[in-house]
């Protein structure tokens, strides 16, 4: 398995509304292979396509603790069909903001449709952690950022300091 490079904001293909996938092959399942490979490398608990810069509607993610077996999660083509009316607010981050944490109102649970690994159809309710990653990861797949949900000034603040860790990076 290989590690791709995440894409860093302020990166503009970040915004890129991803493409279905039409089938689950072996093209597919490679691609969810390397995508978690480098999610545990990042680490991090969940990751986009569009982060590694492929704009298709595929989503990895694994919510097992440090003391627990891996429970990897494969997602393609997801889609929320129904979102609670309770909200609740979790503190945040992102692989694509490196290091940047912040409160976010989501719905508290959701029901989310979307094809395995294998491409078999499921369907399944989400809560807590889970419903909060999941609605994190389908955004990315609108090209929603986790910061779009923040207040503007907090929102241009962070993406100011990544311009400037950018620019230090590329200097040194």
């Amino acid at each position: 398995m290989a590690i791709l490079p995440i894409l860093i904001a302020p990166d503009a293909r970040l915004k890129v509304i991803s493409r279905p996938v039409d089938t689950v092959d072996d093209g597919i399942r490679a691609l969810m292979d390397n995508m978690l490979a480098t999610m545990y490398a990042a680490p991090g608990v969940g990751l986009a396509a569009i982060q590694v810069n492929v704009p298709k509607r595929i989503i990895v993610m694994d919510l097992a603790r440090e003391d627990e077996k891996p429970q990897p999660r494969f997602f393609v083509n997801p889609e929320i069909v129904w979102y609670s009316e309770e909200q609740t607010v979790f503190s945040e981050g992102c692989l694509s903001f490196p290091e940047f944490f912040d409160d976010v109102e989501r719905a508290s649970s959701v029901r989310v449709r979307y094809l395995d690994y294998h491409g078999k159809p499921r369907e399944e309710a989400a809560e807590d952690l889970f419903a909060v990653c999941i609605q994190h990861e389908i955004d990315h797949l609108e090209g929603v950022l986790f910061v779009d949900h923040l207040s503007r000034l907090k929102r241009d603040a962070i993406l100011r300091k990544l311009q400037k860790a950018r620019r230090l990076s590329v200097g040194a």
